[in-house]
């Protein structure tokens, strides 16, 4: 199996998206009651955080990374 890079962002925004998903599913089934409204907030801020992870976790990588050495041809 090849290795991929870890991407937190995704993972934030997977997992506001699957809670999202997990409310809908409980009102559904007449679990719980969830307002039509209480879920937009949940994934628009989701969406957010997983871009404000993604960006730091981006500038980590690129700050940890040792530059590529110049070749001249």
């Amino acid at each position: 199996m090849l290795r991929h890079e870890f991407q937190p962002g995704r993972l934030v925004a997977g997992a506001f998206l699957t809670v999202a998903g997990v409310l809908y599913v409980g009102d559904a089934a007449d679990a719980w009651e969830t307002p039509w409204f209480a879920v937009i907030p949940l994934v628009v801020g989701g969406l957010f955080l997983a871009g404000a992870v993604g960006l730091l976790a981006r500038m980590a990588r690129r700050h940890r990374t040792p530059p590529r050495p110049e070749t001249h041809t």
